[in-house]
């Protein structure tokens, strides 16, 4: 039986999600038939080329004026010139045609809409010219690829605004899915007329479905943004082909639907797979087969009798880490991703520009204490690694496959034990690769440590400062101190290896003083160079962490949940606080950006809060705190 894995819209523009080349790499371990589709590529791609276009004008010119976006009023009277350019820009921004960055910098030659308006931001005082802060006179590719992303989300805006209000690059229908207790609202847009963006995908994928003519087809749903158009997908498959399985799976799958009990969603879909694929996948394809029960499936929802949802769970052990293969990106048009750089911040950027092989160091997360994290899950609880001289040996195969010597390591938390056993083994076998990561800013990545992973190829790093105070640092049991991360940033900082930090803001009984101290230790962090990048992430209690697991323990008190019979994760509760997290949070989120365009380091931090309806109090945090913590 062919197995067909496909990436659902939306994921990322840049880089194919690695699920679907993880599962297809181990199916074929196995010597199963196994191929791959990217459709939220795909989907980009059927709309940005002038046919494309036309059908939007179509829908755009459909809307009354009266309601008509900025976005659209300006597409539809740049038409023309969208339609001229948009089979360049996307051959530029897929590194085809590196030559036109040359007319994309005259400024005269893409039509600069609404999003264009960012730069008036950073116009340099003397010149006027609002990116020459950033790139200088070297960087005009970066330069171009920057104004090609401004114009491709003036068309991002065009799509959301006329053809479906439900479109983002990355967030496509997020509302429908995200901890919704009912499948109600799914249903009823699955059931609704197709819009245009329907109908391309429908077209995309029984296109995808006559080519491989599978019998099993996998939809790997990572985000809630990316279930409605999962769901989509599957709607086309059984309208095409009734006698084709399709199985959900993947992180939105794991984390919100493991107490599904509606049994509606199984009028898409035929099963739905919990936690790592491979185990479930082997015996469900042994029970398609005819060759195992269906009683025997391995943590497997099903529509079972009278209607009802039932969770088939045989006890057989995982794959073991060791076992699950390599990763192949076979079949996935790997020369066709867009490398855009949306973001100007060196780190930041590292997210949506250049294709990067995509592995994981080891399964799950050694340290699986953080309150705030869904640490009961398989995805965090199952701790494995693998040798490094057998991580070597798929990055080498990887490379030979892909041509590609750009890796993401995606783990949880990459451990410092396997990262420098890593770092020697690509050293002594002479591996040449740029790699980056997700760590703990702890202790033992030391500089000596930090200068040998920057020997091996280390570009840059992200990790968890969170909150940036020692006392909600220990409530959460982050298992770091404030003054630990300036010293571990720092020594990445000076072996040349870029740091982002994780932000948090509204954790349990945190302050106003306490945001306003944490934004000054993030200030100082950015203004002594330990950190290039941030973000500030507003905490949400979920009902897999300890937080959801024991309020009480945090100081907060939970709202009782609904009747929920589909998505649980997100959960409300009662903080003795009374603090705007969320009038806050626009200030954090304000200064954070500008930090990292090294914008306001000097200014005091309260400033940020202007929008406020409080008095901000005074950061307790000495300006030198961070300058003497690196000198500790």
């Amino acid at each position: 039986m062919k197995v067909l894995s496909i990436i659902p819209p939306m994921t990322q523009l840049n880089t194919p999600y690695p699920s679907t080349a993880y599962l297809t790499g181990f199916l074929r371990s196995r010597n199963i038939v196994a191929v791959q589709e990217d459709l939220a590529l795909a989907l980009v791609l059927s709309f940005f080329n002038p046919v494309g276009l036309d059908e939007v004008k179509i829908s755009a010119l459909e809307v009354p004026e009266i309601y008509r976006s900025s976005s659209v009023n300006f597409f539809l009277d740049y038409f023309d010139v969208y339609q001229t350019t948009i089979t360049a820009v996307i051959k530029f921004l897929q590194g085809k045609d590196s030559t036109l960055s040359h007319r994309i910098n005259t400024r005269d030659f893409l039509p600069e809409g609404p999003r264009f308006a960012s730069l008036d931001a950073f116009s340099d005082e003397e010149t006027g010219d609002s990116l020459a802060w950033a790139f200088g006179a070297l960087g005009s590719q970066d330069r171009a690829r920057h104004l090609a992303t401004l114009y491709l989300n003036d068309l991002s805006d065009v799509l959301r605004d006329a053809v479906d209000s439900r479109f983002e690059f990355v967030r496509y229908a997020e509302s429908l899915a995200g901890s919704q207790p009912t499948f109600t609202p799914l249903d009823e847009a699955l059931k609704a007329e197709p819009n245009l963006m329907d109908r391309h995908l429908s077209n995309l994928t029984i296109d995808v479905i006559r080519l491989h003519q599978p019998g099993l087809v996998l939809l790997s749903v990572p985000f809630p943004g990316a279930m409605y158009a999962a769901l989509r997908i599957a709607q086309s498959i059984k309208n095409t082909d009734p006698s084709i399985k399709v199985a959900l799976g993947g992180g939105y799958i794991n984390t919100e639907l493991r107490e599904i009990t509606d049994s509606r969603i199984f009028d898409y879909v035929d099963f739905i797979t919990l936690d790592s694929g491979e185990r479930p996948l082997l015996a469900l394809l042994e029970h398609l087969n005819g060759k195992r029960s269906r009683s025997r499936l391995v943590r497997t929802f099903i529509r079972g009798e009278s209607d009802k949802v039932e969770l088939m769970n045989w006890q057989e052990p995982d794959i073991p880490f060791e076992e699950v293969g390599t990763a192949t990106w076979d079949g996935l048009p790997l020369d066709s991703y867009l490398s855009l750089l949306d973001m100007l911040n060196p780190m930041h950027r590292l997210w949506s520009d250049g294709r990067w092989n995509k592995l994981t160091v080891a399964h799950g997360c050694y340290w699986k204490k953080c309150s705030f994290c869904d640490v009961t899950l398989d995805y965090i609880s199952r701790y494995e690694t693998a040798s490094a001289s057998l991580l070597v040996d798929r990055i080498e195969q990887i490379i030979a496959e892909t041509g590609q010597t750009g890796f993401h390591f995606v783990d949880e938390a990459a451990p410092p034990k396997i990262l420098k056993a890593l770092a020697e083994e690509l050293i002594r076998r002479k591996v040449v690769i740029s790699w980056w990561g997700n760590i703990r800013f702890e202790k033992t990545f030391t500089p000596e440590l930090a200068q040998l992973l920057a020997k091996s190829g280390c570009i840059a790093m992200s990790g968890g400062l969170e909150v940036a105070s020692n006392r909600l640092l220990n409530l959460m049991k982050k298992g770091v101190s404030v003054n630990q991360v300036a010293q571990v940033t720092k020594g990445f900082s000076d072996a040349g290896i870029l740091v982002h930090a994780y932000l948090m803001y509204g954790f349990p009984t945190q302050t106003v003083q306490e945001t306003v101290d944490a934004l000054e230790y993030v200030r100082q962090l950015f203004e002594h160079g330990c950190i290039q990048s941030g973000f500030f992430h507003r905490f949400i209690c979920t009902v897999h962490s300890p937080v959801g697991k024991n309020p009480e323990e945090y100081g907060v008190e939970l709202v009782p949940l609904p009747d929920i019979t589909f998505a649980k994760n997100d959960i409300h509760f009662i903080d003795p606080v009374d603090v705007d997290h969320d009038r806050l949070g626009q200030g954090l989120k304000k200064a954070i950006y500008n930090f990292m365009h090294g914008i306001g380091l000097e200014e005091d931090v309260r400033t940020w809060f202007e929008s406020y309806d409080k008095k901000i109090p005074k950061t307790t945090v000495a300006k030198n705190h961070v300058a003497n913590a690196l000198y500790d």
